[in-house]
């Protein structure tokens, strides 16, 4: 069992020496540049931890997956980039801007092409389950986002449709990702299972801290400007509580808010009836009750209490942010 760092160096080792051709330059040099970004590369690092959990002996066979993943990520990330028309990815241009949006579609499809690629180099015997697991995963992020583009138009989003667009467009990529480590390690179907629900539902506790903290967090420490999501009318689950709680006074103040031009004054507005209404209480909660079904699955699981330790640890880091 090697730390969680020696894993993360060498995913990042894979990325840098990775071979892609040059030529066609504008459908390679993409590539580079979004791999070069550097993001926290969690979700390749999953598939290792995956494995590791159960004692896995060849690490190193486990990297053409994480790649996978990892390449996966960001082909959805240049798609993503070009659907809501984001001028920053990672704070540096995003890819159709730095080059043009015909360019970020080719080089995110080719992008998707070599991650199958890598799951080719995987354990023959193993590539079967890797694909299922792989290709369910893709479609359901493909279905979460377009949910969430469908949530925009939509006057009023339950609860429910709110945490099944967040557990398909963000939350099965790392429990599919934790899977895949284990389907290369061996393990069982309840343990693969168990794995899945434990990414999945700390992926889900994760995206309700984040809208949490767009609004309450310490902007130093967030990384984003608190209260974009407001500025921009996006259906949080903060948002989602507080339409279902207004009064009708409040409604229509609520309403006018979509208008107001004044940064200031609407971040500030939204706050007081999020205060008023209680909902920030409500999304911890939530968050918290998330948070206890992925600690849960991951204790049923019967490996050692220091095997898991890596991966409480990366779940710590993840959900233990400053307000």
């Amino acid at each position: 069992m090697l730390t969680q760092s020696t894993y993360s160096t060498q995913i990042t080792n894979a990325i840098e020496q990775a071979q892609f051709p040059t030529d066609p330059p504008k459908l390679y040099d993409p590539i580079r540049y979004i791999l070069g970004l550097s993001g926290k590369r969690i979700r390749p690092l999953l598939v290792m931890l995956g494995a590791d959990l159960f004692a896995f002996d060849d690490m190193e066979s486990t990297i053409p997956a994480a790649l996978a993943v990892e390449y996966f990520h960001n082909f959805s990330l240049i798609h993503d980039d070009i659907m809501d028309e984001a001028p920053l990815r990672r704070g540096a241009q995003t890819v159709h801007k730095k080059w043009s949006e015909n360019v970020a579609i080719l080089s995110g499809d080719a992008l998707l092409v070599k991650a199958y690629e890598e799951i080719a180099r995987c354990a023959p015997a193993k590539i079967p389950a890797l694909l299922k697991v792989f290709n369910r995963m893709a479609l359901e992020v493909c279905e979460g986002q377009q949910k969430d583009m469908d949530f925009e138009t939509e006057d009023s989003v339950a609860e429910a449709d709110y945490i099944s667009m967040i557990r398909a467009k963000t939350s099965v990529l790392l429990g599919g990702a934790l899977q895949m480590g284990a389907i290369l390690a061996n393990a069982n179907e309840q343990e693969q299972d168990l794995l899945f629900q434990f990414g999945v539902n700390l992926g889900i506790a994760f995206q309700l801290q984040d809208d949490i903290l767009d609004v309450y967090g310490n902007p130093e420490n967030f990384g984003k400007q608190v209260g974009g999501d407001i500025l921009c009318d996006k259906k949080t689950i903060l948002r989602i509580h507080l339409q279902q709680l207004v009064d009708v006074q409040d409604a229509a103040v609520l309403d006018n808010l979509v208008n107001e031009l004044d940064a200031e004054t609407k971040i500030e507005t939204t706050k007081k009836l999020y205060a008023k209404y209680g909902v920030r209480s409500i999304a911890e909660q939530l968050k918290d009750h998330y948070a206890e079904l992925a600690y849960n699955a991951l204790e049923t699981i019967p490996v050692g209490d220091q095997q898991k330790m890596a991966l409480r640890d990366l779940a710590q880091n993840l959900m233990v942010r400053t307000y």
